[in-house]
């Protein structure tokens, strides 16, 4: 019963709860960790000063722009992001200066020397091809070349920040043979921002398994430059959705995470995170197709989370993700969730003000807002019905258990008072009934000591035991009443171990054990005796010389034991009455007739003063079935009525 009634409150309560145990959704995973991605822009302009032939000119070509993905991993304005994102504008690789110079000559020399020709850039690639060789050479004779780097990090409610690099970790490069740069490392880059209040991601410790979700945040080029979208494009992440495909490694060792979640160029640098909002790899590099150069999906690869935590070492990130705009973000979003909008739109309101007008916040708050004026319809609270239903039975059942456990903490069964004794405990058995059913019952327990209730009330105990014998109490009264009230006192004055035997004497004898009659009780009414308790048996008295029964009435299905007192039983022979026999205490009469099911074939008058257990058919019939023994002297008894009723017959025969 208590394991059944401990799985329906844990079923109702599995019911009722939130599943917050089993994790978040992704929709709140990946809202808690968008807010901390940035967009990283790598940007060189340059003055360069040359002599195209007509003298020193100075122009400033269009910037080189490198853009990527980073992450803060400290509120406080530290980011992370792939060093090739950052590279041009941290190292100025010589490629870059290049580049710039070239435009540079372009804009300074070529262009004009087209235009003095009457030509435009395009018409004719021959000539512009010998052009800008002629005047390339002269220019870079004495071309003073000043590059303007810099590096800026746009947050998505727009805040531009410059940023500096505090950790460089190069990127994996390959010379022309297809061999890695010896100065090849893990392609990570540390920034560091004006400090303030920041969301930041935490980084997981769990290594990453086959088919774990990843979903990587951040903003490809193809969004960036789509022709249809806005330039809030720039502002907010995108996401994509996979999972860990495979383990490799690069061209110098180091591991990386395969995975199949779309990426293009600007994800470098960008967070992958797992459905526990925790960064799980950073995006590093892609696949391109052999023939064209383009990106291959399916087959995209992330710098595990592990290894970015060694990167981390030795800076002044101890704590990665700690930040005091996170814990108020995610509860707002727990609430959210959890449909509780009115601490929902606190938090949100909280966290705008740690950080102004994230979009994800300012979503997530109007939708809040929205659900508080505009409540869904709830559908009828069964669960919590149930919850409710089964914890007041939890309780109900509860306390009827500690109830009966405490009723019953000193009782104890016949079988085990037979184990103590084989133990060679040695119990007392303390014979407590009322004077009353002492004196009334043939009965007593083997070695009982009888202590009359009344006694004990007063103080008049008179009981050779030990204060730390074992001692069993018994009586007749319903629930144990007098032994409960007797062991009670008996503890009060110093006896330590009394027990209450668990349904006193009826017990003791519908447990089959041993007993002893107080008087000489025939063989039928021991067994009787010790089958019945009297508390529950129906008793009739009869004065001297009343009628118990009739010759030729219907027997109402009862039978009698003489409980005190003489019966005799008559009948009416060759019209005269005559006594059969006279019974004493203890014998069974009128059974006859209920195993017949015929009226009585005898009379039945009180001798004396009488007392009788009327024993109903019903339980007759119990007796009989599950008590052998009884139901061996009832045979007796039977056979010695065949065999006087036959011999009365041959009698009335040989009289005739």
């Amino acid at each position: 019963m208590k394991r059944r009634l401990l799985g329906a409150v844990l079923a109702a309560a599995w019911l009722v709860l939130p599943s917050r145990a089993a994790g978040l959704t992704v929709q709140e995973a990946i809202l808690r960790a968008k807010p901390a991605v940035a967009l990283i822009t790598a940007r060189i302009d340059a003055e360069v000063t040359m002599n195209c032939g007509q003298g020193p000119v100075t122009v400033k070509p269009s910037p080189f722009v490198e853009t990527g993905t980073g992450w803060l991993v400290d509120g406080r304005g530290w980011l992370i992001t792939n060093a090739h994102v950052v590279d041009p504008a941290h190292r100025l690789p010589p490629w870059v200066a290049h580049e710039l110079k070239k435009k540079a000559i372009d804009q300074a020399c070529v262009e004009p020397a087209l235009r003095a020709q009457g030509l435009m850039r395009g018409q004719r690639p021959d000539a512009e091809d010998r052009i800008r060789r002629e005047l390339t050479d002269r220019a870079m004779a004495g071309l003073k070349f000043t590059p303007l780097p810099s590096l800026t990090v746009l947050l998505s409610n727009g805040t531009r920040l410059s940023a500096e690099v505090r950790k460089f970790s190069a990127p994996l490069l390959l010379d022309a043979t297809g061999r890695p740069l010896s100065d090849s490392g893990r392609d990570l880059a540390l920034l560091r921002v004006a400090p303030g209040v920041y969301p930041a991601l935490a980084i997981s410790t769990r290594d990453a398994q086959i088919g774990d979700p990843i979903h990587i945040l951040g903003f490809p080029g193809v969004v960036l430059s789509h022709e249809l979208l806005n330039q809030s494009v720039s502002m907010e992440a995108s996401v994509t959705n996979g999972a860990v495909s495979g383990f490799k490694q690069d061209a110098i060792g180091q591991d990386v995470i395969q995975t199949d979640a779309p990426a293009a160029h600007g994800n470098s640098g960008g967070p992958a995170i797992g459905d526990e909002a925790t960064l799980v790899g950073v995006m590093t590099f892609v696949s391109l197709s052999p023939a064209g150069g383009a990106i291959v999906q399916g087959f995209n690869f992330l710098i595990p989370a592990r290894d970015v935590l060694k990167f981390l070492q030795g800076t002044d990130i101890k704590n990665p993700g700690e930040s005091a705009f996170n814990p108020v973000w995610a509860a707002g979003l727990q609430a959210f969730f959890g449909e509780r909008y009115t601490v929902a739109v606190a938090k949100f309101q909280e966290a705008n003000r740690l950080q102004p007008n994230l979009p994800d916040v300012k979503r997530a708050l109007g939708e809040a807002e929205f659900k508080i004026k505009n409540p869904p319809p709830r559908p009828f609270p069964w669960a919590w019905v149930t919850l409710g239903i089964t914890l007041l039975s939890a309780g109900v059942y509860g306390g009827m258990g500690a109830r009966r456990w405490w009723r019953n903490r000193f009782r104890v069964h016949p079988p085990q008072v037979i184990g103590f004794m084989e133990k060679e405990l040695n119990p007392l058995l303390v014979d407590v009934r009322t004077r009353t059913d002492y004196e009334t019952s043939p009965l007593t327990l083997p070695g009982a000591v009888r202590l009359e209730p009344e006694d004990v009330e007063a103080g008049r105990i008179v009981l050779e035991a030990d204060p730390k014998q074992l001692i069993v109490t018994y009586c007749t009264s319903p629930d144990e009443q007098t032994s409960a009230r007797v062991t009670q006192l008996l503890r009060q004055r110093g006896y330590t171990n009394v027990r209450i035997l668990k349904g006193g004497l009826g017990g003791w004898t519908n447990a089959r054990l041993p007993v002893e009659a107080k008087s000489s009780l025939p063989s039928i009414g021991l067994e009787i005796y010790k089958n019945l308790t009297l508390g529950d048996v129906e008793r009739r008295r009869f004065k001297a010389g009343e009628v118990i029964f009739k010759e030729g009435e219907d027997p109402h299905g009862e039978a009698y034991v003489v409980h005190g007192g003489t019966v005799e039983i008559r009948r009416i022979i060759d019209g005269r009455e005559r006594v059969l026999t006279t019974l004493g205490e203890g014998e069974l009469f009128g059974e006859m007739a209920l195993f017949r099911r015929s009226p009585r074939s005898a009379a039945a008058v009180a001798l004396s003063d009488v007392e009788l257990l009327v024993i109903r058919n019903e339980r007759l019939e119990w007796l009989i079935r599950n008590r052998p023994q009884l139901t061996i002297e009832l045979l007796r008894r039977l056979s010695d009525w065949v065999v006087s009723t036959d011999r009365e017959r041959s009698e009335r025969a040989a009289r005739a």
